[in-house]
């Protein structure tokens, strides 16, 4: 099988709109999650982290002048173009596909209210994703992933099988979600919404905060020069527990973790391999993440969540921080795990607090969303 390289990317979020922008702040322990007072949002204020909409236009106007595009769709064309911008090979070609990975994507169009210049059919998933591949004139028809919480990981194992097949040389994903009255609503009706920054597995974490955010992973059978990130191994799993709450056995994110392990054919312990967790903060998801690591035997690994950096960033979250663990292998980083203090699952973890200095080979990045479905996909250096 073709290897799979990771060779370009960008992050936008509310940290900045680089990679290196953002990677520096989870480095200097900054949030960019706030108190957000919006009520075309949400009548009530709450915390989340949000692309600074100035910035967004002014990074847009670099590219377009267009006023017929939608929040989501530039900010995926911005991050997309940042990401091309770092690679030197042809990308309008049939070899090159193109995902999009989003939960959501252009809902906010539901609303009457919303853009009323755009047609309303691009809150349909395919239409947007029509409307990015339209812009950078893709050759082929793109691909969208929408499976709740998973899909940047989805996306990522997805992209990368076809590549190990043959069928393409080049994958461009990217994964974006923005805040909308809809998806805030719904979280509101869950009451898993806290009431401050996340605490990923706190004693005291009381809930998720959202965030908007797009990520974008450009992957290759083609290596870089240097300091090469591959593909190694991944699995999804599906385990029906409940159209929102996680499997009180963990039984789908074991499933996911194990197959993963196994198709690396690698000997991974807590020396040579860290743990991206999912880590919302919701009390019941980072427990069960607790008991897949644990009969996984992978709970001494050290643990990073990242979410309390950016918050939930939904479909862009497992591409988001695919990018950050990549260039954790690449710097002999471990990020720190911010609003982390005292241990609040019931199954010892080893979640790091402080950015550490180890060199590590492999990285497994684990992602689990509403109606039981969970993913891995394994990095590796080399």
């Amino acid at each position: 099988m073709e290897k799979v390289y990771f060779v370009a990317d960008n992050i936008i979020s509310s940290l900045g709109f680089t990679t290196s922008e953002n990677i520096d702040a989870i480095e200097n322990r900054k949030s960019g999650i706030n108190l957000i007072c919006d009520n075309s949002l949400s009548q009530h204020p709450f915390f989340a982290s949000k692309i600074n909409n100035n910035i967004l236009e002014k990074e847009f106007l670099k590219l377009s002048d267009s006023i017929s595009y939608t929040k989501f769709e530039k900010v995926c064309i911005v991050s997309i173009s940042k990401a091309l911008n770092k690679i030197n090979f042809a990308y309008k070609t049939s070899d090159t596909l193109f995902i999009l990975s989003t939960t959501k994507g252009n809902i906010d169009l539901l609303n009457p209210l919303c853009c009323p210049t755009i047609p309303r059919d691009r809150a349909f998933l395919w239409k947007s994703a029509e409307i990015i591949k339209e812009y950078f004139h893709f050759y082929n028809s793109p691909v969208v992933i929408s499976n709740a919480c998973i899909s940047g990981v989805v996306a990522i194992v997805t992209g990368s099988r076809l590549i190990e097949q043959g069928l393409y040389k080049n994958v461009i994903i990217c994964g974006a979600d923005i805040l909308s009255e809809f998806v805030i609503s719904g979280f509101q009706s869950f009451m898993a919404l806290s009431p401050q920054i996340c605490k990923p597995f706190d004693l005291n974490r009381n809930g998720l905060n959202l965030g908007e955010g797009c990520g974008t992973i450009i992957l290759s059978n083609k290596p870089k020069k240097e300091n090469n990130i591959i593909y190694c191994a991944g699995a999804i799993t599906n385990d029906a527990n409940h159209i929102s709450g996680p499997s009180r056995t963990a039984e789908g994110l074991f499933l996911a973790i194990n197959k993963a392990i196994k198709q690396s054919n690698t000997s991974l312990n807590e020396n040579n391999c860290f743990i991206s967790a999912h880590g919302t903060a919701t009390p019941y998801n980072d427990e069960m993440e607790a008991i897949a690591f644990e009969r996984n035997k992978i709970n001494n690994f050290s643990t990073v969540g990242l979410k309390g950096y950016f918050g939930h960033t939904l479909g862009a979250a497992g591409v988001i921080e695919s990018i950050a663990s990549i260039h954790s292998l690449k710097s002999n980083k471990i990020h720190s795990t911010l609003g982390f203090e005292e241990h609040g699952v019931s199954i010892p973890v080893n979640i790091v607090t402080k950015t550490t200095e180890k060199e590590n080979e492999f990285c497994i990045k684990v992602a689990s969303g509403f109606g039981g479905c969970n993913a891995t996909a394994i990095f590796q250096k080399i």
